[in-house]
């Protein structure tokens, strides 16, 4: 795999109490351009955090005085930084706990350099893209206000804090209003094509947006399931103005 020049010198902060697996994770970052910081517990993780700021953290889940799902939990709460769990186990729940804590992806050990590097690419671009701007205040209806020029979601009048992916997902959902788009063009726009056999991914973040953005999650208004397909966010441009659904859905 060639160096990507787009991500040199982004900075990453490898969390991992086994040396030599923070040495070998940090010679195969550094080889693609990298800039690559360590830290052996969770208590100089959130130290190191406070003082490199990373442009992407890889946190392991085992390590000696607390483990990774409790550092998780304290980063969440004092940076959006991107992160990437690292695990030894490969059961679904104890994914789906990390993602749930606001982790952005993850990797079972043992993996490759060629993995490692590509999930990283992959995450830094997501963060990259939630953070691009789009064009436009959006009013989708009284409760709901979406300001893409300054990456702001208001609902009720009040600030609604997404992490990145929620609002990469979101500029999508809300790029194609009115069309069912599926959970293979989410992954793939979303996540990235090597996320397509992650389809607990798509079900997981369009929940957590439910949760913030809609009055009531159980029954949406605006984001929308069409089962067996995909899901679908209102067409809020049809019922203001008349105006009929794009010529196509929109992908990158």
């Amino acid at each position: 795999m060639l160096p990507d020049n787009r991500f040199k010198n982004y900075r990453i902060l490898v969390v991992d109490d086994e040396q030599r697996m923070a040495r070998f994770i940090r010679l195969n970052l550094e080889q693609d351009g990298f800039r690559v910081t360590e830290a052996y517990n969770g208590t100089q993780a959130l130290d190191k955090l406070r003082t490199s700021l990373p442009d992407l953290m890889l946190l392991d889940v085992m390590l000696p005085d607390f483990d990774g799902f409790e550092v998780l939990r304290t980063i969440r709460k004092m940076s959006p930084v991107p992160v990437i769990m690292v695990t030894a186990k490969s059961e679904e729940d104890e994914r789906i706990r990390g993602l749930e804590l606001g982790a952005d992806d993850y990797v079972t050990k043992p993996f490759s350099p060629r993995e490692l590097v590509s999930r990283v690419r992959a995450v830094l671009r997501r963060s990259e893209l939630s953070t691009e701007s789009a064009h436009g205040v959006i009013d989708v209806d009284e409760r709901l206000k979406i300001d893409f020029d300054r990456h702001e979601i208001w609902v009720e009048g009040k600030l609604v804090s997404l992490r990145p992916t929620e609002y990469r997902l979101l500029y999508y959902l809300v790029q194609n209003a009115g069309w069912v788009v599926s959970h293979d063009q989410i992954l793939t726009n979303v996540w990235g094509y090597e996320y397509q056999d992650q389809p607990h991914y798509v079900r997981l973040y369009i929940n957590y947006l439910r949760q913030k953005l809609e009055l009531d999650p159980a029954n949406p208004k605006y984001i929308l399931t069409e089962r067996g397909i995909g899901y679908r966010f209102v067409d809020f441009k049809r019922e203001k103005a008349g105006e009929g659904p794009p010529a196509e859905p929109v992908s990158d």
